[in-house]
């Protein structure tokens, strides 16, 4: 049968040694992919060669796939995970290559992996997640979410059976992008995608809360952007009656923050946080903006970057003291871009001081505090006017994001307050109550709020 390429070419790109990998023993193996297979077991290089030769031979739709597979089973001795590190491997590292119908195939390939309940199945659904797109209504982007979503409902039994925690993941994801797609009208398709997101996440509240609840205090925060909507009211009135105190002291683990952010950006932000040195810092800002955040649409992903920045990039001491470009500078600059966006904005703050609200030395990180608290402290001088939006927002969040439980949200902020002092983030909190620059009503709110707690 004729064979397609599943990857698009490009002339001014270097080949992925991965990819080349892939069609060198699909090329040299091609032969043995098709009936009647030997009957000698393959040494465990030849086994590796048919993997990808294998994974080629689906992606370009050669021969019959199912025959494939078939084969596939009949070589397999490590559950699976070889072949599914491939198709990781290609998630990661080439999804953006590949073309169409390859893409329907890949899907087929992961569908086959969760029916034999293969080793690193959770790794190869995350992945895929992560390609999901913000702020993007193309219609590749769109028809991802919803092969996805529908993966996800179909294959429910078997994922609650053997992947558990990778149903919080799609639920961390499809909230978040529920939220977006519902401010989106007049594109048919995605119509179709948020009926979809909406039926998962409400099987997930309805029929796993406990497992829904792992997520943490985050599971809050995306859920309050959809009590809007009519299906989301009675979950929000059901968790606000629970002790929802007890969700606020969860804290998120930072592989749901990942889930938000395409690799290619996570790379991208590693390498801004980890290497750039202030002052040579601009052209790569303005690479980031071109490449990531080109159009208003896309200014929603501010929101899952900084609580990315705030929950995962935590700089080591040595980065810290040199003059690479701080946390706080980077979402400063990000804070600077959505400040004319009155949806994004408000979200941006709330997701940098949401750990702030419920802090707790014990098991809260203060560098997920730091950058704040920094971008407040060193804006005093030449951008007060950043200090006195932030430091208003915070009060602001201490007063009104739950008033059943203020005490505890005026606990938290002031316990992260105390602690940044402590660790030796600011010298003193008098660089606050005592400067000049800020208001002198939110000077005084601040140190009624440390003093009370």
């Amino acid at each position: 049968m004729e064979k397609g390429k599943p990857f698009v070419a490009s002339l001014h790109e270097v080949e992925n040694q991965f990819e080349l990998s892939l069609r060198q023993a699909f090329v040299s193996l091609e032969s043995k992919l098709q009936p009647p297979f030997s009957q000698d077991i393959p040494d465990p290089q030849e086994f590796l060669e048919l993997s990808r030769a294998i994974v080629y031979a689906v992606l370009c739709n050669y021969g019959s796939c199912e025959t494939h597979i078939k084969h596939l089973h009949a070589l397999v001795t490590d559950g699976y995970a070889f072949f599914t590190s491939l198709l990781v491997g290609v998630v990661v590292e080439l999804y953006g290559k590949l073309v169409d119908s390859a893409k329907v195939q890949l899907l087929w390939l992961t569908k086959e992996m969760i029916d034999v309940s293969s080793v690193g199945l959770e790794d190869l659904l995350v992945s895929l997640l992560r390609r999901i797109g913000s702020g993007d209504y193309g219609d590749q982007n769109v028809w991802l979410c919803y092969e996805l979503v529908s993966l996800f409902l179909d294959k429910w039994g078997c994922l609650l059976e053997d992947v558990p925690l990778v149903l919080t993941s799609a639920l961390y994801s499809f909230l978040r992008l529920l939220a977006d797609h519902c401010r989106v009208s007049g594109i048919p398709k995605l119509e179709n995608v948020k009926r979809l997101e909406m039926k998962f996440c409400v099987k997930m509240f309805r029929e796993q809360l406990h497992l829904s609840l792992k997520i943490g205090r985050d599971l809050v925060r995306l859920l309050q952007d959809l009590v809007h909507i009519s299906e989301f009211k009675d979950i929000w009135n059901d968790l606000v009656c629970s002790d929802i105190s007890l969700i606020y002291q969860l804290k998120t683990s930072s592989r749901y923050f990942l889930l938000r952010i395409t690799s290619e950006m996570e790379i991208q932000l590693r390498f801004l946080l980890g290497n750039v040195k202030l002052g040579s810092h601009k052209r790569h800002q303005i690479w980031f903006l071109n490449k990531f955040l080109l159009g208003p649409e896309k200014q929603t992903l501010l929101i899952d970057i900084v609580r990315f920045i705030c929950c995962v990039v935590h700089p080591t001491n040595e980065i810290i003291r040199s003059e690479i470009m701080p946390r706080w500078a980077v979402i400063g600059w990000f804070l600077e871009l959505c400040k004319q966006n009155h949806h994004v904005e408000p979200r941006f703050k709330l997701a940098l001081f949401y750990d702030w609200l419920f802090f707790d030395e014990k098991i809260d990180s203060i560098m997920n505090v730091e950058p704040a608290a920094l971008l407040m402290l060193w804006s005093i001088p030449q951008y007060p006017h950043i200090t006195h939006s932030l430091l208003e927002f915070l009060l602001h969040l201490v007063d009104n994001y739950d008033k059943t439980r203020r005490d505890m949200i005026m606990r938290g902020v002031a316990s992260a307050f105390r602690e940044i002092e402590r660790k030796g983030v600011v010298q003193s909190l008098d660089m606050f109550l005592s400067n000049p620059e800020i208001a002198p009503d939110l000077k005084k709110k601040l140190a009624n709020l440390l003093s009370c707690h």
